[in-house]
This record gives C-alpha cells, structure tokens and sequence, in this order.
C-alpha cells in the first residue's frame, strides 16, 4: 500500500528532515511539525520549489506540550486531507551521567522522548481508528537494545521504552488494521548525534535517511539501518557485558 500523506514529529533538522526530502522526491504530500517554524518553512519553500506537485503543510509543535499534539495533528490532517502515515521522530539527545545532580537534563530527555511519544501514539492511534487504518512509526535507536553508562544512560532508556511501545502495538494490531514499524537508526549524521565520540560508525545522513525510508515503505515491523554495520553490531551489543557498552556511547 502507498502512503500518500505522511506526518513527519520532529521535521524541522536532522533525520526528519532528511526523511522529508526523500518522501518529497517519491511524490507525497507532507505534514511537517517541530518547535522551530523558521526551520519548516524554509524546508517547505525548499521542496515547494523542488518537487511542486506535492502539498506541504507544516504547524510549530513542541511535543511535550501534549494537549497541542491532538489538536497540531488535526489542523494538518483537515489541510492535506487526511493522514496515512505518522512517523513519531521528535527527539533529543540530552543527558548527563545518573547521579551526577544533573536531573533536569535526564528528566528533559525521557519526556521528550519517550512520554511525549506516547502522546503522539495515544493521537496517532485515534486518528487512524477513526480513519479505518494506517502506518505509526517509531523512530527508536540501536542504543534502546542496551543500557549504556555516561551521558546516553537517559537516552538509551528512553529509546528502549520507544521500542517496547512499538512491540506492544505490533502484538495488539497483528491483524491490522494498523500497520506499526519500529526503527532502531545507527549512528547517522545528524545535529544531535553531532557530538558522539564513536564516530567512526556515523553514517551519512542521505546513505542513514534512504535506509530509514526504504524500510518504512516496506513497512518493515523492527528494523536496524542502516543494515550494515549496525546489525551484526546490534546482536554483539545486546552480548557484551554492560562495562563494556561504553564505546557505543
């Protein structure tokens, strides 16, 4: 089945926006939220101007704000028609080792990423009840396999909480008629993996976003991209003994 309208959480930079300009080029129309508005309306100037056949809607959305979601959501489904897909890939990649007082950051994170996620899942899954079917997907990470120590510790838990939702709802609609499918992305360019010391595993963000794409369209139920390295390297993660899972971080 093809997705024609597709909503994009967290479009503004980075992965979403990369997973943008490719759906943009396979010829859908788009419903862009993140925080930064001057952000989604270059990106939608921009591939206006590309690919004018598409619409492109995009609304300022902080996703903690979670009695906007339910309403942001609907504002962009009433402008493209409906929606057919909703990939929930708001995030951030805050953090500071636990018990280093730095709480506040920590706490941002698994709000963030993953209360904040079950916000959009909670609005996705009534949009798309109401609409006889669609396609949730959840972009997770390859660190939601394994807690890792340091400054990712928030983050990896975050993420592993993604995956468990997005394995719970693959269990609850195996019969349709709700497609789910769970992404575990490597290390791919981006603003937030900016800073990650393992960068000898960091993947180009259009090498990272077409592998993303390529197993959203196949509708893939879990997944790891890009495949290589990330998947032999995913099966060794969830192996090593914890003290040994800092290099990934």
């Amino acid at each position: 089945m093809t997705r024609r309208r597709i909503l994009i959480t967290g479009a503004s930079s980075g992965l979403g926006a990369g997973m943008a300009r490719v759906f943009a080029a396979r010829g859908r129309d788009l419903a862009l939220c993140a925080r930064r508005i001057d952000r989604l309306e270059q990106l939608k100037a921009e591939l206006n101007q590309e690919f004018p056949q598409i619409k492109v809607a995009v609304a300022a959305l902080d996703v903690t704000d979670h009695e906007a979601v339910p309403v942001v959501f609907g504002r962009l489904a009433a402008e493209l028609g409906g929606i057919d897909r909703i990939v929930v890939n708001a995030g951030i990649g805050k953090g500071a080792p636990l018990g280093s007082g730095k709480l506040w950051a920590n706490k941002a994170t698994i709000e963030t990423n993953l209360v904040a996620a079950l916000v959009q899942i909670e609005t996705a899954i009534e949009m798309f009840t109401a609409a006889g079917g669609g396609h949730l997907v959840l972009i997770s990470s390859v660190l939601g396999n394994k807690g890792v120590p340091g400054v990712k510790a928030a983050y990896a838990a975050s993420k592993a909480g993604v995956s468990s939702l997005g394995e719970s709802l693959r269990a609850q609609y195996s019969r349709g008629p709700i497609k789910v499918t769970v992404l575990e992305p490597g290390y791919i360019e981006s603003e937030m993996t900016a800073k990650t010391a393992a960068t000898f595993l960091m993947a180009d963000n259009e090498t990272g976003v077409k592998a993303m794409v390529r197993a959203i369209e196949r509708e893939t139920g879990r997944a790891v991209v890009p495949p290589w390295p990330w998947t032999p390297l995913v099966w060794l993660l969830r192996l090593l003994p914890p003290r040994f899972t800092k290099s990934f971080a």
